[in-house]
């Protein structure tokens, strides 16, 4: 369960920079009206890149905590308070791949759904193989990309964010996120035909 802003401040229609500095002062409902506000963009932010609900929920819960613990040195300087956020989240993510107990891990849960396997084995293999192979041929064209579109096609659509929430991650305006969707999108078009000419 979300924790509660209180009415007080949902009516009061505060700017988030109020928000913040009643946050900052200690003030639980101003948190909780951060957290309200910002907790979906993180969860699936992580939850893009680890790719298990337990996880992905003890990690967004890890962020929010240190971002409690660091609040007194977030200054505001005209940036969404959830681009600090997401940056704390994939500092986060790359601490757990880089632990030790990453490479230990093997959730029941996968181990399950690859007993409960219905279907040709034949036909699951080439079907994973195709779906490798997409991946490759993707992640191969997302490198003739310039490092924002990249980063663009990653954030927009392979974690299917809105153009509102691609703006808040990327700091961009909406304006200049589809600006630079359209042209990403024409671009690796190219690069994937580009590819599949030359195979």
């Amino acid at each position: 369960m979300k924790p509660q802003a209180s009415p007080k401040i949902q009516q009061s229609g505060a700017s988030e920079p109020e928000i913040l500095r009643l946050a900052r002062a200690g003030d639980s409902a101003a948190w909780a009206a951060l957290y309200n506000k910002h907790h979906d963009t993180v969860s699936r932010y992580i939850a893009f890149r680890v790719r298990e609900r337990h996880l992905a929920e003890d990690l967004t819960s890890e962020t929010f905590l240190r971002a409690l613990r660091r609040i007194s040195t977030f200054t505001w300087q005209g940036r969404d308070f959830g681009a600090w956020l997401v940056t704390i989240a994939r500092n986060i993510v790359a601490d757990y791949y880089k632990s030790s107990r990453f490479r230990l891990e093997w959730p029941t849960s996968e181990m399950r759904d690859m007993d409960q396997t219905v279907g040709d084995c034949a036909d699951i293999a080439l079907d994973e193989l195709t779906k490798a192979d997409l991946r490759l041929a993707v992640k191969a064209a997302m490198t003739r990309l310039g490092g924002r579109q990249a980063e663009l096609i990653q954030v927009r659509f392979l974690e299917e964010r809105s153009i509102a929430e691609t703006a808040t991650v990327m700091n961009l305006t909406v304006g200049a996120v589809k600006t630079m969707t359209y042209r990403a999108a024409q671009s690796l078009q190219h690069s994937l035909v580009g590819m599949r000419g030359a195979a």
